[in-house]
Order: structure tokens, then C-alpha cells, then sequence
């Protein structure tokens, strides 16, 4: 009997120790495959673009959107920066579609060579903000080839326009421009500047380099008239980046990365802005996740690899989230089963290779190394904007003027 008790002990002992390898092993086995998934896309941004453009020999007429929503503080800079284009006037009309700002404000709009679009609406997503540019812009029967869009706070270069036009001219349909950091003045601008610049490595170089499509940013955008006219019509709710890809790349329509195109864009600078707009990121990208998959099979059989690409990118969890669960795993199993550990540390060490190749020297300054600190709070944010998913949908990020 007492022989037969501890057979039944040992026997409970070893299953469970059983469950916890095989446990350790599909949850390793997760995480390599998005680290290695990374990792692949980081080195091959490091090889020569596939495509230079050369000068178009049309211009092309474009409407550039500048959505805005409360933007008093940015928008007439933005808007002001943008007029300096070296591109001919007369082929581009900058529209503000303005909403919940002052009356100041949108009598200065109005004093510029600009159109103004009002509206009214305690709550307007962006994708409702362009909607009404479309139908501001059919209603006045205005012509245009291209429609760039941008955020409230962007700024560019001179040479905007015509870099844009040369790659439409050479056949492009969709472009990302590069998006950059205008202000590296807190702890979270300097790690929000450094996420944009992995993003840009990875889902834009790096999958442009092996022929796959770039993600788009939401602002630096650049479309064909009527290709933007349809798909911005079939989009509703939040996001309209990832809402526009899923409906693009089903379709297997190309989006190009301009490296040199840059398009200078405001960081959030405190936490509770982070967590906000990272709230409603990690919404839009598990909503359109859920949305999404039910066509992968046919996507599969139909060979729209993009498509299942982004759909694969959209179940990995942010990088910040991969990084501290990966140190947190490797920690406690050093504690309990040492020779268990060590593949983990392997992997995140993987993982500092990967961010290493992946983030621009010049951001590797003193400025980054005094926001290192910060990460472990962004995690737990990032943690925390996990229960979140699919709460309160409607959130504002607020611009600042301020010089970093």
C-alpha cells in the first residue's frame, strides 16, 4: 500500500514535471520564431534598395490633408512649414480639415493660400476627418492626381512633393515616407524616436528589401487619387493605417518605402500619453487582427503573401512586451532550473542583436542611455494596455510647439 503510494506520487511528479518542460518548450518556441522573425527583417534592411527613381518628367497635381483635431498649438507651423515646397504651386492644395479648434485659429488658416474644411465633432476619428476631405473634394469638383496625408504636427523637407512625384510617376500606387522624430525632449520621446526608427528597419526597409510591402505609419502617406477615395470609404472606427493596409494588400496592391523622403513627426513626451495612444494602437491592431483572419485561408490559397505577412505581424506582441517577458522568463528560470535558462538568455541576447542593427547610430547617444531607465515603466504600461483592448476607443494625443 505504502509502496504503491509513493509509485502514484513519483508518477504525479514526473507528469508535472513533464507539463512544465513541454510548457517551457511551445512558449520558447513562440518567442524564437518572433524574434527570428524580426531579427531577419532587421539584417536584410541593411541591404541596397531594389528601386531608385529618377526624375518624373510629369507633375502630378496633389491634395495634401492635414486632419485636425484641437491642434491650435501645431498646426499653422505644419502648415506654413508644408508652403515652402519647391514643387509648383499651382499643382498642390494643402486642406486642413479642421475640427474643435478656435475661431483664431481658423481665421489665420483662412488668411493662408489653403483650404479649410470645418467640422464639428466632439468625437472624429481621423478616418471620418479624411472622409469629409473626399467629399469636400467631389462636392467642389476639384481635380487631383495623388492625395498625401499627414498629421497635424508633421513638418517636411522642401523637396517633399517632387521626391513623392517621382515615385508615382514611376508606377507607385501607395507610398510610406520616413518618418522621423522632431523632439527627443523626455525620457519617452527618446524611446518613442527609437520604436519608430525599429519599425521603419524592420516592417519598412527590411520587408521592402526582400520584395514584401512597407506598413504604413498613418502619416507620411501618399496615394492615388482614387485609389485613396475608395479604400478611406470602406474604413470605419479607429486607425486607418492598419485598416487601410488589410484592404490594400488583400487586393495585392504594392506599398513602397521612401527612405529619403522624411516626414518629421511629433513624439509623445509623457507617460500617460504613451499609454493612451499605445491603448489605442494595440485596439486598432487586435481589432483588425480579428477582422482579417477569417480571409487568410483564402489569402493563402491565392498566394497574398503581404497580406498574411501583416496579419502575422499584427499576433506578435510589441517589442517592449517581447523584451521584458523574455528577461522576466530568463530571470525566474535561472532561479529554478539553471540549464532551463540558458536558451532564453541566448534569445535575448538574439533580441539585443536585433535592436542593435535596427537602430540608427545617431540616436545611440547620452540622450538614450539616461532613457534606458524608463523601459521598465513602459513595459508595465504596455502590460497593463493588454486588459485595455477594445475599452474606450476615442483618445487625443496632445501636441506640442515646443523645440526638443
Amino acid at each position: 500500500m505504502i509502496e504503491q503510494f509513493f509509485q502514484t506520487g513519483g508518477y504525479l511528479i514526473e507528469k508535472q514535471e513533464n507539463l512544465y518542460l513541454l510548457g517551457d518548450a511551445i512558449l520558447f518556441l513562440c518567442f524564437l520564431i518572433f524574434v527570428l522573425y524580426i531579427f531577419t527583417f532587421a539584417v536584410n534592411s541593411k541591404r541596397k534598395p531594389l528601386y531608385t527613381y529618377p526624375i518624373a518628367k510629369k507633375k502630378y497635381r496633389f491634395a495634401v490633408l492635414f486632419p485636425a483635431y484641437k491642434e491650435d498649438i501645431v498646426i499653422l507651423d505644419s502648415v506654413n512649414s508644408f508652403l515652402r515646397q519647391e514643387y509648383p504651386q499651382e499643382l498642390y492644395d494643402v486642406i486642413v480639415i479642421s475640427n474643435q479648434m478656435t475661431p483664431q485659429t481658423v481665421e489665420d488658416l483662412k488668411e493662408l493660400p489653403i483650404q479649410v474644411v470645418e467640422m464639428d465633432s466632439l468625437k472624429c476619428t481621423k478616418i471620418e476627418a479624411l472622409q469629409k476631405a473626399i467629399e469636400y473634394i467631389e462636392k467642389e469638383n476639384l481635380k487631383y492626381d495623388n492625395i498625401v496625408v499627414l498629421d497635424a504636427d508633421n513638418v517636411v523637407d522642401p523637396s517633399y512633393l517632387s521626391k513623392i512625384n517621382d515615385a508615382l510617376y514611376a508606377g507607385c500606387s501607395v507610398l510610406q515616407t520616413h518618418r522621423v522624430a522632431k523632439n527627443r525632449d523626455s525620457n519617452v520621446a527618446v524611446l518613442d524616436s527609437i520604436s519608430e526608427e525599429i519599425n521603419n528597419s524592420i516592417f519598412r526597409k527590411g520587408h521592402t528589401r526582400l520584395g514584401f510591402s512597407s506598413a504604413l505609419s498613418g502619416s507620411g502617406m501618399a496615394f492615388e487619387y482614387d485609389l485613396f477615395k475608395e479604400t478611406i470609404e470602406k474604413c470605419s472606427g479607429i486607425g486607418e493605417d492598419k485598416y487601410m493596409e488589410r484592404i490594400l494588400l488583400f487586393q495585392n496592391i504594392y506599398i513602397e518605402y521612401l527612405e529619403d523622403v522624411y516626414t518629421y513627426d511629433e513624439k509623445v513626451r509623457g507617460k500617460k500619453d504613451f499609454y493612451n495612444q499605445r491603448q489605442r494602437w494595440l485596439t486598432t491592431q487586435f481589432s483588425n487582427l480579428f477582422s482579417g483572419i477569417l480571409k487568410m485561408p483564402v489569402a493563402m490559397l491565392k498566394g497574398k503573401w503581404d497580406y498574411c505577412d501583416k496579419l502575422f505581424q499584427w499576433m506578435m506582441p510589441p517589442r517592449v512586451l517581447l523584451l521584458g517577458f523574455i528577461i522576466l522568463i530568463a530571470i525566474i528560470l535561472t532561479i529554478l532550473d539553471f540549464v532551463a535558462s540558458i536558451k532564453w538568455w541566448c534569445l535575448l541576447i538574439l533580441l539585443g542583436i536585433t535592436f542593435s542593427i535596427a537602430v540608427p547610430d545617431y540616436l545611440v547617444d547620452k540622450k538614450f542611455k539616461k532613457a534606458i531607465i524608463s523601459v521598465p515603466i513602459l513595459f508595465i504600461l504596455m502590460f497593463l494596455n493588454v486588459f485595455r483592448i477594445g475599452g474606450k476607443h476615442f483618445s487625443h494625443t496632445q501636441h506640442s510647439n515646443k523645440k526638443s
